[in-house]
């Protein structure tokens, strides 16, 4: 198949000239190799979109043993080498550069949750499950994807007017430098600000917890194929899973859109930049405490401190950073075998100070 009919082809799933790059570079050693675009993912099978159509297809025994973790495996999203079977089979033997990813750790391993995509809904629920730290926490891993996000707030038919700017002001001062758009996906009010990000062979993903309504809104969208979709529980406001997997849909304008389930939990992984950018106000005052060893916990002339004190910082908003800090060095010493090796070095010099303190203590006495 020439290079032009693959352009055409695959034009409308997202092919871009870096991909097409990529593709040119790693299909010579791979005889009768077409590109294609993964549309679902399920446990040991994928659905991907190839310049022939639809194929069902697994991943070669190669890949699969050069993989040093999943996310060197293929994602929804991913652009993808492919070995032709048959009219509908094929295999994938090479997983193509990304130009993004949202990425989460499962344990102590990377899960790419969507590929190559140029906009994240990061979608919550205008009810009684709408928290602001959650939102700061999809921030940082969605600035450190590479992607763009908005903070979709859904529900909208829910919210009094009389309570929508306070609503809005809360979402503005923990989404800097980040568009927030409010609707309701059941009643439609509002979609239409969403218009700008829907644009042919633009990607975007929907993330976001149980219940926040990614479904009714997959469906306000147009997408050809239903999804299911359930009432949240009365007594919590929690949704029940409707969506059991990530999926590619094609929206009748031309946007591509990527459904995902509802994550009950999302830790960090590698989101050093990401916390940098969604904390910005707090990176700006890093360097403006008093010492240069400042913890921004009890020191004095600590800016973070200081900021908190006058009120130009929200205390909430400084502890969530410190958590996720936290989070993210622990991860760290977990993975890092030299930082590991170093921490361990520190432990057992803290360890023989105590000790020696506690003998000089007791010959003191």
């Amino acid at each position: 198949m020439s290079e032009s009919m693959s352009f055409d082809a695959l034009r409308p799933f997202g092919w871009h000239p870096f991909f097409a790059a990529a593709f040119a570079a790693e299909a010579e050693a791979v005889p009768g190799a077409v590109p294609g675009r993964v549309l679902t993912e399920h446990p040991g099978l994928y659905r991907v979109q190839s310049p022939q159509g639809e194929l069902l297809c697994e991943i070669t025994g190669r890949l699969r043993h050069a993989a040093l973790s999943r996310e060197d495996l293929p994602a929804v999203g991913d652009w993808v080498l492919l070995q032709p079977a048959d009219a509908s089979q094929a295999r994938i033997a090479a997983v193509l550069p990304r130009r993004s990813a949202f990425v989460r750790r499962q344990g102590l391993q990377p899960q790419v949750v969507a590929a190559n995509l140029d906009t994240l809904l990061l979608v919550s629920a205008l009810n009684q499950e709408l928290n602001l730290r959650r939102i700061e926490r999809y921030l940082a891993l969605a600035w450190e994807s590479g992607a763009r996000p908005v903070i979709v707030l859904n529900k909208a038919d829910l919210l009094p007017d009389a309570e929508r700017a306070a609503v809005l002001a809360a979402i503005d001062s923990i989404a800097l430098g980040t568009d927030v758009v409010m609707l309701s996906a059941s009643t439609g009010e509002g979609l239409e600000q969403l218009d700008p990000w829907l644009q042919p062979g633009q990607t975007l993903a929907l993330l976001g917890s149980s219940g926040v309504g990614k479904s009714t809104l997959v469906n306000a969208l147009g997408v050809s194929r239903q999804q299911h979709t359930q009432a949240a529980r009365s007594d919590d406001d929690r949704g029940r899973h409707t969506t059991t997997h990530r999926e590619l849909f094609v929206l009748p304008g031309g946007a591509l859109l990527i459904d995902t389930p509802g994550m009950r939990e999302l830790a960090l992984w590698q989101a050093g930049e990401g916390l940098d950018q969604g904390f910005a106000e707090i990176e700006a005052l890093l360097g403006h405490c008093r010492y240069r060893n400042c913890r921004h916990e009890t020191e004095a002339g600590c800016a973070l401190q200081t900021a908190v004190a006058e009120g130009t910082l929200d205390p909430g908003r400084l502890q969530s950073w410190f958590k996720l800090q936290r989070e993210a060095q622990w991860f760290e010493r977990k993975v890092d075998p030299v930082l590991q090796a170093n921490t361990k070095k520190r432990w057992k010099k803290i360890t023989q100070l105590q000790r020696r303190r506690y003998a000089a203590e007791a010959q003191a006495d």
